[in-house]
């Protein structure tokens, strides 16, 4: 194999193994050589890994090996063609002058990984990581709360959708795609860090397939395959049980004020003003009539305020409705950041309600539709 086409392969495969094998043959890679090439995969009664490369093979089988010293080892080869050779007990691994033993783990005791469920249909690759990494933000990462550390996936004939919350802040990305059935439909909860994987690693081809199975039943797998460096990966999940929150109605905002800024100049304000906010405390967002200042505190050892010019409407009438929001600076942040327009337009309703966020082509132009992100604001201290 060539050299850098083994070490991706092998440290895409080896980053699902688990830190804390519940059983130590989970620890292991397998490696797997026929007239396609080689298989390296990893799995772990949940997750499972596969990524096929392009290989010379003399003779096919398969061998079982420690997956993270494979990886260790793989990253410090030099650049010279790697020749793997194995026999019953022991596999070895050539790459120039270099030369490694590894002793082999037993094939027949490492559990059969799972087939990939049938294809519901195939996505843009480039459009679906960029949905994940929009939405995978507002996931929750409490392993207490399982259902919150999922994404609801969601499939109403060409329409995917992305939903994800942790009950302070939600996201939802739509798009189109192209259906396996004319009538698909179906709903799935995908751990968000399987997706923020395929995302990372699955969008240097131009597609990626979804496969679902059993996805109703919340008890199912979802498979994703496409494209990475060297080769062509899959990867399956087991589905989150639990039912998913009912949130989409909160992004039914009908605001009293909206505010429309410049999205590179308040993701800046926002970086600066954060960096002297106290833990825990709100950043304050003034809202005035042709700007916005951003102001926080970190008790009486600093303060920071900075304003950015804004368009503000009053939808209300008579009184602004609304001066002053508070934000989560990390939630904020994580929100702008995830706007992939030159300008931001935020829906607000009253102090403590949730706060909606959208991106906007032109300052004058509708705020787009295809990917909502609220934000329970904090409440002010008088």
């Amino acid at each position: 194999m060539e050299r850098d086409v083994m070490a991706e392969a092998v440290a895409w495969a080896a980053r699902s193994l688990p830190s804390r094998p519940s059983v130590p043959i989970l620890a292991g890679l397998l490696i797997k050589a026929d007239a396609k090439g080689v298989t390296m995969s990893s799995f772990d009664y949940e997750t499972s890994a596969q990524v096929q490369v392009e290989a010379q093979v003399i003779d096919e089988g398969e061998a079982l090996v420690s997956g993270k010293l494979l990886a260790e080892i793989a990253r410090s080869l030099p650049n010279r063609p790697v020749d793997f050779t194995s026999d019953a007990t022991r596999v070895e691994l050539v790459c120039g002058s270099a030369r490694f033993t590894l002793q082999l783990l037993p094939v027949s005791e490492y559990p059969q990984l799972p087939e990939m469920p049938t294809a519901a249909g195939v996505v843009d690759s480039d459009d679906f990581a960029r949905a994940i990494n929009q939405v995978v933000v507002a996931a929750g990462r409490d392993e207490l709360l399982p259902v919150f550390t999922g994404v609801r996936l969601e499939i109403d004939n060409d329409v995917i959708s992305l939903l994800a919350t942790d009950r302070y802040r939600m996201a939802l990305k739509e798009l189109t795609w192209t259906p396996a059935s004319s009538s698909a439909e179906g709903a799935a909860l995908v751990p968000a860090r399987v997706l923020s994987e395929a995302a990372r690693s699955m969008s240097s081809g131009e597609q990626i397939t979804v496969a679902l199975s059993n996805a109703e039943a919340g008890e199912g797998l979802i498979g994703l395959e496409g494209s990475g460096s060297g080769g062509v990966r899959q990867l399956t999940t087991r589905l989150l049980g639990g039912e998913f929150p009912k949130v989409r109605h909160l992004m039914d905002i009908h605001p009293t004020v909206t505010v429309r800024c410049k999205t590179e100049e308040i993701i800046a304000s926002v970086k600066r003003v954060s960096l002297v906010a106290e833990r825990n405390s709100p950043l304050r967002m003034l809202i005035g009539d042709e700007q916005i200042a951003l102001e926080a505190a970190s008790g009486d050892q600093a303060q920071a305020s900075e304003a950015v010019p804004a368009q503000v409407e009053n939808v209300a009438g008579g009184e602004l409705a609304l001066t002053a929001a508070g934000f989560n600076p990390h939630y904020l942040a994580d929100a702008l950041n995830t706007i992939d327009s030159p300008y931001v337009h935020f829906s607000f309703t009253a102090a403590g309600k949730p706060c909606l966020v959208r991106g906007l082509d032109e300052i004058d132009g509708d705020p787009k539709g295809d990917y909502r992100h609220v934000i329970m604001l904090m409440r002010l201290p008088n």
